[in-house]
């Protein structure tokens, strides 16, 4: 199987190369390797020029974008863009971070999980940070969720899902819909991969919101949304966080934001929301 990596990177330069390293390293290559370059004011597009010298399956392309950091809309939009310079001659597409180390059997594995059951559609490892000196896992989610740094797609499902929406929660509504086409989701605990900087280091105030307005758009509903936002409040050890969700979500609710997805959809993600919530107490 063929799979095609996009990595949008903005002011990467000095982890960049650790993850390009990593990558040429794999025992199963990539076929294409983009980096986008966003809006970079330093050297990230010199360090991978110098690897794209050695390694003709990796090129960059430039974009300009706001300086402001928003979770989620500048990152997808910088991979869209990388997206579009692509064919379609691929099996899997892969989006990553610039600040990750994989394995050298990565995507060797990922593409056996892929090959083992054609109704897989998604495909990823963990994420660990350094904390003394030790790498540990990095612990916001649940073990059954690819976290947004990592994300493999089956060609097919990338297609159904209609690609990656330009927003926050696009790396759960990704698989939200995945589940609502009946595609399975696979995390493969043995895949252990350095994540150098971080989640979340450099959101501001206007993100956090953000947080709120994303459980919105992803039909969630109030009582869904709630409950989310205590707990990804307590995991992040900041109560205060709690507030600033639910000010975003009742901002959005105001706003009559759109949804990312259907009505139909909708309804779909808060019945499965549910469920999962009633699992846990269970």
């Amino acid at each position: 199987m063929k799979y095609y990596i996009v990595i949008p990177a903005h002011n990467e330069q000095d982890l960049i190369g650790l993850t390009l390293q990593s990558l040429v390293s794999q025992t199963v290559l990539p076929s294409k390797v983009v980096v986008v370059n966003d809006n970079s004011t330093d050297k990230t597009e010199e360090v991978v020029l110098g690897f794209a010298k050695k390694n003709p399956y990796i090129s960059v392309v430039n974009k300009t974008s706001d300086a402001i950091h928003l979770p989620g809309s500048k990152v997808i939009q910088a991979f869209q863009k990388g997206f579009e310079t692509l064919d379609s001659d691929y099996d899997i597409i892969v989006k990553i971070d610039g600040d990750l180390i994989f394995p050298p059997n990565y995507f060797e594995t990922i593409i056996k999980h892929f090959e083992s059951d054609s109704k897989i559609g998604m495909v990823g490892g963990f994420c660990y940070i350094d904390k003394n000196g030790e790498w540990v896992l990095e612990n916001l989610t649940d073990k059954d969720h690819i976290r947004g740094a990592l994300k493999a797609y089956r060609k097919e499902t990338f297609q159904q899902i209609g690609g990656l929406k330009p927003a926050m929660g696009w790396d759960t509504v990704d698989e939200l819909l995945c589940k609502y086409y009946d595609w399975k989701i696979v995390t493969d605990q043995s895949l252990h991969v350095k994540h150098l900087k971080p989640t979340g280091a450099n959101y501001n105030k206007t993100a956090r919101y953000k947080q709120g307005e994303a459980f919105y758009t992803l039909g969630y509903g109030f009582w869904i949304t709630a409950i989310a936002s205590a707990k990804l409040a307590m995991m992040k050890k900041k109560p205060f966080l709690f507030l600033d969700y639910i000010k975003g979500f009742m901002k959005a609710k105001s706003a009559k934001t759109p949804l990312l997805v259907t009505p139909e959809q909708a309804n779909f993600i808060r019945n499965y929301r549910w469920k999962k919530m009633k699992q846990k107490l269970i």
